[in-house]
């Protein structure tokens, strides 16, 4: 009887999987893929996780080396964020926020944000549903301040080159990489990009000092060009992320405060990777000494458990708001904004970020991963590794001496990401590069195994 139950457990189990892969090929549409490809390579279906693990639908573990998307800092299935989860489920789950009605959690979560924020002086918080949603409310918050100010033609946003700050129009427009924006131009009026401190792929300098005073240099020439009566605000973040995972010298995030200042320029730092621990240090901003005048947060203000964004104003951007202006009312807000479950996953994700501190062992654990990627530059296609706490990359070249680099799609950078797969590695590929951004409780251990991998990948690809 139990050989029996065994067997259809097996034959339904596969028609389960069968049932799955058909319907995603005929129905779902993935994110930043030709649905073509989808449709006729059908994806790895994650079916669970635990810890710095995932299983997919046919029970296969995998090391999850991307935190999900950068963002599951403190691991999957964690006990003390379900229970915060099962909690507020219990009381309400959604109530909206509009006007004058909120709920304890998101109250509860401004202040906490406010308390871990006082080092940059941040004073107010507005909540949205992502990134994305963050970085649009710092655009439009950027430009009404302008306004109160009676500042009204300061409305140009400057963003850098290869920055990535999300899929909304604001954020497309402020991004700069022409893959995300060429299927969906023209862009918005008023948002430019400036040239970036890129040490691996600059024509002018190996000296990173000397990188970071000349892309200071090209901000403050673009804002004399375009006049600094005509600009509200500069965006960057304090490393990029999926621009290609480029770190700044440590000269430039501080003289880029101190052109913003010189001015008259907000400067928003989107935080949306580095926020909570990820660089080796609670926010990304705080490594390189910098207070910003706006800050946007997501991914790790609650490890992706329920989508939360935020927006943080220091006290000059809030003081604004404290006149008699019609202009004052915030015409802005999502439906999600202050969402109770999700800002309750965030006062128990932050508690297990801080009770761990997390952001200490993203940076031990964040050294030793770069200090063994180090040891790949012996492979021929390994160009650069680079990384600060839990955010590295393996930069891949067609040749080491030109740096010629892998497009988008290549079949090299591809086949090494499968490789990783199939030893049990999950691996982001990026337009020739290998992208780690795993949780930050990520052990020596686990670096020495997805190590192995990439390394047994190279041996045999190199070939």
């Amino acid at each position: 009887m139990s050989g029996s139950n065994t067997i259809e457990s097996g034959r339904d189990a596969a028609a389960y999987r069968e049932r799955i892969g058909n319907a995603n090929a005929r129905h779902l549409w993935h994110p930043m893929i030709d649905p073509k490809i989808s449709a006729v390579s059908p994806p790895l279906v994650i079916e669970r996780g635990e810890g710095v693990r995932v299983f997919d639908i046919d029970g296969c573990s995998y090391l999850d080396c991307t935190a999900g998307l950068w963002c599951v800092n403190v691991g999957h299935n964690h006990p003390a964020v379900k229970k915060a989860m099962v909690e507020q489920l219990d009381k309400i789950a959604y109530y909206a926020t509009f006007g004058d009605i909120s709920n304890p959690p998101s109250i509860e979560l401004s202040a906490k944000l406010i308390e871990l924020l006082a080092p940059e002086g941040m004073v107010r918080v507005m909540f949205s549903s992502g990134g994305s949603d963050a970085n649009e409310t710092a655009f439009k918050l950027a430009r009404q301040y302008w306004k109160l100010e009676g500042r009204g033609d300061k409305v140009k946003i400057l963003s850098l080159r290869n920055g990535y700050h999300g899929v909304h129009f604001g954020g497309m427009s402020a991004s700069g990489n022409a893959l995300w924006r060429r299927a969906y131009e023209p862009m918005l009026p008023g948002f430019l990009q400036v040239e970036g401190p890129y040490l691996y792929r600059n024509p002018w300098t190996d000296d990173p000092v000397k990188l970071g005073e000349m892309c200071a240099d090209f901000l403050e020439r673009e804002i004399r060009h375009q006049s600094p009566d005509t600009i509200a605000a500069f965006v960057m973040e304090p490393v990029q992320g999926a621009g290609g995972m480029i770190i700044p010298p440590p000269n430039y995030m501080p003289m880029v405060r101190a052109i913003c200042d010189k001015y008259n320029i907000l400067l928003i730092a989107d935080e949306t990777v580095t926020g909570f621990g990820r660089t080796g240090s609670m926010f990304g901003s705080r490594h390189w000494g910098v207070k910003p005048d706006i800050m946007c947060f997501a991914k790790g203000i609650n490890s992706a458990y329920v989508p939360l964004g935020a927006t943080a104003v220091n006290a000059r951007v809030a003081a604004a708001w404290e006149r008699k202006d019609p202009l004052a009312m915030i015409m802005h807000g999502y439906t999600y904004s202050g969402h109770p479950l999700a800002c309750a996953v965030a006062l128990a994700n932050l508690k297990v970020v801080e009770d761990g501190n997390l952001p200490q062992n993203a940076a031990t654990v964040g050294a030793y991963f770069l200090e063994r990627l180090e040891t790949l530059r012996r492979f021929p296609s390994v160009g650069d590794v680079r990384g600060l706490g839990l955010m590295l990359v393996i930069e891949l070249v067609r040749d080491r001496k030109t740096r010629e680099p892998y497009p988008m799609g290549d079949p090299f950078g591809v086949a090494l990401g499968k490789f990783c797969r199939e030893r049990g590695a999950l691996v982001r590929v990026m337009a020739g590069r290998i992208i780690l951004s795993p949780a930050l409780i990520f052990t020596r251990e686990n670096v020495d195994e997805v190590i192995g991998a990439i390394e047994a990948g190279l041996a045999a690809l190199d070939k």
